[in-house]
């Protein structure tokens, strides 16, 4: 398809530079095919769920991936801001860095603030390879969980780009760009769905006889990116590694035996998901990469209804949306949610969507 159908003007004014407080007071529309938009807020989810339906939420946790430091070894020591966008084994990353003209193939960086070092010692890593658009292999000096230890020292979150250049991260963003069920490390942008729930909403669903389960996806870098080529055929997916444990896929295929819906929490539970189900929609047990591209004329095997943010023009995730509710449907919600100031990205406002029928 034509990736300018999936274009739209969003004023900046609409972009959320903090989350809502109490998270679950965020507002969330509520998008049915073929009927009138609701107009709600997050801690109305339960109303629109039945007993016996799943709720699944991915409990990524996001890391300390944005280092500072300076490039050291030579008559010059530049610095080097550089952002972990994959694990690639126990001491070595994938990562974006800038300025990149300033690094070549064995170069040494070090990183710390102001001359500050970890615990551990010092934090050093060597360019191991240089590729495209600032993209680079660090190869650490330490490994494994202590090199773990020493990028939560010196790290930090690495917020959204669209919050980044508008305000300086501080310390709430540790806590804000993290959701309630965040418990395995490993990903670098929080899956922002789940930032709307508190203990207090997770009650009122249980109550609502509403199951709750967990899955992992570690979200990657590539959740930013625009589309840039012109026709979604050509756009290459980034691949992020996910787990579906055995009970929790036997669990979700009782929900819908029963009868029950099963309702993704976020498109990153939604992409593993769908990734796990076989044609006839039965999930199996998942433990691998995917790099699944979801866009419309797809047919959905496992999720019934979406809880999602508002996305970005021309990205993947609206692509996402638009295939699972329809782009008409997805076109006409968006004009509304802009118009009506509901707040976008990730620190933004919810939207409940419904499955369009094939």
């Amino acid at each position: 398809m034509r990736t300018d159908l999936f274009d739209f003007e969003l004023p900046a004014s609409a972009i959320a530079l903090r989350p809502a407080s109490p998270r679950d007071a965020a507002r969330m529309l509520v998008v049915e095919p073929g009927r009138a938009l609701h107009d709600q807020i997050v801690r109305d989810l339960p109303d629109w769920l039945r007993p016996g339906d799943a709720l699944v939420v991915n409990d990524t946790k996001v890391i300390a991936a944005q280092l500072s430091g300076r490039r050291i070894g030579r008559a010059t020591e530049p610095k080097i801001e550089a952002t972990l966008i994959k694990r690639l084994d126990g001491s070595r990353w994938q990562a974006l860095v800038k300025p990149a003209k300033k690094l070549t193939p064995g170069d040494v960086v070090r990183f710390g603030h102001d001359g500050r070092v970890c615990l551990l010692g010092q934090l050093d890593a060597t360019v191991e390879h240089k590729g495209d658009a600032g993209e680079i292999i660090l190869s650490f000096a330490m490994h494994g969980a202590v090199l773990d230890q020493a990028i939560a020292e010196l790290g930090a979150p690495p917020l959204p780009p669209y919050i980044a250049s508008k305000r300086t991260p501080d310390d709430r963003d540790a806590s804000d760009y993290q959701t309630m069920f965040a418990a395995r490390e490993g990903a670098v942008a929080a899956p922002t769905a789940g930032l709307h729930f508190t203990p207090a909403l997770q009650e009122a669903l249980a109550a609502r006889g509403v199951s709750l389960h967990r899955v992992t996806l570690h979200v990657g870098a590539g959740t930013f990116l625009p589309v840039k080529t012109d026709d979604t055929a050509e756009h290459k997916m980034h691949a992020e590694w996910g787990c579906i444990s055995s009970e929790t896929a036997a669990a979700l295929n009782a929900v819908h035996a029963a009868g029950g819906r099963i309702i993704a929490v976020g498109t990153t539970s939604l992409r593993l998901l769908e990734s796990a189900a076989a044609e006839d929609g039965q999930l199996k047990p998942f433990a691998d990469e995917t790099s699944i591209f979801i866009t419309p004329g797809y047919r959905f095997k496992a999720v019934d209804v979406l809880m999602t943010n508002f996305h970005l023009p021309r990205s993947t995730l609206f692509m996402l949306v638009s295939a699972f509710a329809g782009l008409g449907t997805m076109q006409h919600a968006y004009a509304h949610a802009i118009s009506s100031g509901y707040r976008f990205y990730s620190y933004g406002d919810a939207c409940l969507l419904f499955r369009t029928t094939p």
